[in-house]
């Protein structure tokens, strides 16, 4: 179902219970002598062990050492977000801004967690590390890349220092240009609002927001030092517009926190659902906690989720067997 650097995912199913689970198959002999791939494998257990208490995290249920392979025994979903977006633009289909909004709360929610109970930084989020499954529920995946946070006098938040790990299109200017951060090499949780922001632009565009380059050195030169990107005008909301404002501020100081977009209105603010995207860029003026909004909502999100993953079953295998090629 799926394929990392260390290898691959398949779908099982525990027989006596019945359950249904995704199993990650790593082979040992591929890490023994790589001790960073090593510390990745022992990091990504550390921390799945430890999100059970978070609906927006992918469950862990046990690993093993089998045969020579180690087994990470993972809650099964339907399919990850890169795949559906773009299954769903060959039909000529985009996400719409009420189901966006739901993701939006999951992820942000999930990296609260990550940063306020666990004191890590996920670093390598995107739209192929959230997952969704027909029941409506979207979870935060891939913890091997996570980054211990540790305090400092100095700057106004936890930081962490190793600047190379993660999917760099997705990485925010600082930890491209470190020089950024008054000339220090380390950065921390706002790292990751960037890079969801920049998940959400593509999630709602279904296109990546920087131009692609025949060489990666353009495109990262781009986030460095060209604007943010914005969503298109007259497209959504003025909430959505902002919460993206929001994310993806150039200025690491001024970049919103957790807790700043778990009050924004684009995750507050109830919407209907019979709501799209909104060209006029009106805005439902009842508020609600961004819990409350996934709790009114969860049976939507199910209904749109089963419709376009069945629809785009096909579509998304596609996708998926070109991976493997």
């Amino acid at each position: 179902v799926g394929r990392g650097q260390f290898g691959y995912v398949y779908k099982a199913e525990h027989i006596p219970s019945g359950t249904s689970m995704a199993i990650k198959k790593i082979q040992y002999s591929s890490l023994s002598d790589d001790k960073h791939n090593y510390d990745r494998l022992i990091r990504e257990l550390d921390v799945s062990m430890k999100t059970s208490s978070c609906p927006y995290l992918v469950g862990f249920f046990c690993s093993l050492f089998w045969e020579g392979d180690i087994w990470i025994c993972m809650e099964l979903m339907d399919a990850s977000l890169d795949k559906l977006y773009k299954a769903m633009k060959e039909g000529s289909e985009k996400i719409p801004e009420r189901i966006l909004k739901m993701i939006a709360i999951a992820v942000v929610n999930a990296l609260h967690h990550l940063h306020n109970d666990l004191h890590i930084i996920h670093r390598d989020v995107k739209p192929s590390n959230i997952l969704v499954n027909r029941g409506g529920q979207i979870k935060l995946c891939d913890f091997g890349i996570c980054g211990k946070l540790r305090n400092t006098n100095k700057l106004p938040s936890s930081f962490v220092t190793s600047m190379s790990v993660g999917c760099k299109p997705y990485m925010p200017p600082e930890r491209i240009n470190p020089t950024a951060i008054e000339g220090r090499e380390t950065y921390g949780i706002r790292s990751d609002v960037w890079s969801l922001g920049i998940t959400m632009v593509e999630l709602a565009t279904g296109e990546f927001p920087y131009k692609k380059t025949a060489a990666l050195f353009g495109q990262i030169n781009e986030v460095v030092y060209g604007p943010a990107p914005r969503l298109p005008p007259n497209e959504f909301t003025s909430d959505f517009e902002d919460f993206i404002v929001k994310c993806l501020d150039k200025d690491l100081s001024t970049r919103a926190t957790y807790k700043e977009l778990l009050i924004h209105p684009f995750l507050t603010r109830t919407t209907s659902n019979n709501d799209n995207n909104a060209s006029d860029g009106t805005n439902n003026n009842n508020s609600a906690s961004s819990s409350d909004n996934v709790s009114r909502h969860i049976d939507d999100v199910a209904n749109f989720m089963s419709e376009k993953l069945t629809k785009y079953k096909k579509n998304m295998q596609e996708i998926l067997e070109k991976m493997f090629l």
